[in-house]
């Protein structure tokens, strides 16, 4: 399909634009041209289409589009010129003459540049990279610009020895300062050869033949937020520099960005940019895309169109080590867990397990949330002084394979808000009651944003998740136990401040006969004669 789509494309788009545009030309020409029949079958909305259309390039278009509107197409009425036969098959071959040369000029233009035209980033998409959210680590949080090769190399082997690769971390993603301020006089971007003396190419070869993946930074500004080479106008011989170094992944900043790239288009422009520039590459190589992970900060509302450049993006500014940063980003990102699905999720940033004063509970929160929520997991802490605890919450199995699920791709979200009101925001309290689906169940998270513990009830079809009239067993995804079998309501007890309780429940059948009421909530009970059931 992908094949034919391009055909169609090179084949009849490119050049349908080419013709129009030359058509344009010729007409601008010829003034008697606006009084003959058939200018006015060719208006100027038309040609105005053709210009705004993503697929059209020729760069005059829009200058000949407005002399156009300057000049508005007038309708011949009754009082028009009369033509004689021979007047009119002269007027035909004037028209029809220019029109087989522009033609011609067209399709010889677009001969000429047809290599010119992007690929609409259909080929970093059509390679469907990062199905499952990525599991990886990244140095920003622990390290910022404090990174050399053997450091790079120390996480990855850590990231073995430590079972976090077995859990399924298999990123090794380098973050801002690995370059020299400057580019070489190739124009490329050159590696800091004091912090990388070994070149990039051989720390990737070297973290590939621990069966890791590793990642790169580049920003869609001028600079990086550190004020090293960004790739802005640079986006395809960048996108090749990272695949010739080795590189798998592609985190993608939004700092010093051009004054003018303010807009939801310019925005979604630098980033489409370099999706082209990595969908290019990986056609013309034949080779996997890089992932791009898209790291414009929530800005322009990324979750409504980010899916069609790359793999995750941002959803939110920078996470903090601290509970109010954590609940403020699950708060944001409740009311768009819809855009989460295969080969698409929001990020919700670095993991914060390990660092600053979290306390256990608040650091299972984070990464229930984070897990639950299908947000890239990227650890972000000083692995060699990581605690037990730190590494258990980092490898819950249980957790991960419902992030890792691969048969339901879908986010848990809301179905009540508890404390604060329903589809109310509110960075303290977000929303403490969640479910949602997989491949072995319905998943729960309870989460206590209180300072004290809590006791939190529900009822099981509050989601839509739940069937009435069933039973369902109960496991406990952080116990990792299995707490019998539920009916109608669920409450956890003393739930600890910032706590989370994560919860999977499997169908059992039918409910027990004899319950009363028979149905879940008793006002809700009908009879077929359409009365009540307590009337």
């Amino acid at each position: 399909m992908h094949d034919i789509c391009v055909s169609l494309r090179d084949r009849f788009i490119y050049p349908m634009c080419t013709y129009i545009a030359s058509v344009v030309r010729v007409s601008l020409l010829l003034p008697w041209f606006k009084q003959t029949e058939f200018y006015p079958k060719f208006p100027h909305n038309i040609i105005a289409h053709y210009a705004d259309n993503p697929n059209c390039h020729p760069s005059a278009m829009k200058l000949e589009v407005a002399h156009i509107q300057k000049n508005p197409l007038v309708t011949h009425g009754a009082g028009g010129p009369v033509y004689t036969a021979r007047s009119k098959l002269n007027r035909s071959f004037v028209v029809l003459l220019p029109l087989a040369l522009a033609a011609i000029l067209g399709y010889t233009t677009y001969l000429a540049h047809r290599h010119d035209a992007p690929h609409r980033v259909s080929a970093t998409l059509d390679n469907r990279v990062a199905k499952l959210p990525v599991m990886g680590y990244n140095t920003w949080n622990a390290y910022h610009c404090d990174i050399d090769e053997d450091l790079i190399l120390q996480n990855a082997q850590l990231m073995k020895s430590l079972n976090l690769a077995d859990a399924g971390y298999t990123y090794v993603n380098i973050d801002d300062c690995y370059s020299e301020k400057s580019r070489n006089d190739d124009g490329d971007i050159v590696e800091d050869a004091t912090k990388f003396p070994s070149g990039m190419k051989a720390l990737t070869d070297k973290i590939h033949d621990l069966g890791l993946k590793a990642g790169i930074y580049s920003d869609s500004g001028w600079f990086t937020c550190q004020l090293y080479p960004g790739s802005f106008q640079n986006e395809a011989r960048d996108a090749k520099r990272f695949h010739d170094w080795g590189f798998d992944y592609l985190k993608y900043d939004n700092c010093a960005v051009p004054f003018d790239n303010i807009t939801r288009e310019n925005i979604m422009g630098r980033y489409e940019r370099m999706a082209n520039a990595i969908g290019d590459f990986s056609l013309s190589s034949g080779t996997p895309p890089l992932i791009l992970s898209m790291c414009q900060w929530g800005r322009e509302q990324g979750w409504t169109w980010a899916r069609r450049y790359g793999q995750s993006w941002r959803t939110t500014d920078d996470i903090e080590p601290y509970w109010q940063s954590i609940v403020k980003i699950l708060n944001q990102n409740s009311f768009y867990t819809w855009a989460t699905d295969f080969y698409g999720h929001n990020d919700m940033d670095i993991l914060e397990i390990g660092n600053g004063p979290l306390t256990y509970e608040e650091a299972k929160s984070h990464f229930t949330a984070w897990a639950l929520l299908k947000s890239p997991l990227l650890i972000g802490t000083h692995l060699a002084s990581a605690t037990k605890e730190t590494l258990e919450i980092l490898t819950n199995p249980e957790i991960i394979a419902i992030h890792q699920d691969s048969v339901v791709g879908t986010s848990i979200s809301p179905f009540r808000w508890g404390i604060n009101s329903d589809w109310v925001s509110n960075d303290t309290h977000p929303a403490q009651y969640w479910s949602g689906e997989s491949q072995n169940g319905t998943v729960f998270m309870l989460l206590n944003t209180l300072d004290e513990p809590a006791d939190m009830f529900f009822r099981l079809t509050e989601s839509p998740w739940i069937r009435a009239g069933r039973q369902y067993t109960v496991r406990d995804l952080w116990t990792h136990t299995d707490n019998g079998t539920v009916v109608r309501n669920f409450t956890a007890h003393a739930v600890p401040p910032h706590g989370v309780v994560a919860l999977l429940l499997q169908d059992a059948g039918d409910e027990p006969d004899g319950l009363w009421p028979p149905c879940a909530v008793l006002e809700w009970c009908m009879n077929s004669n359409g009365t009540r059931i307590d009337e």
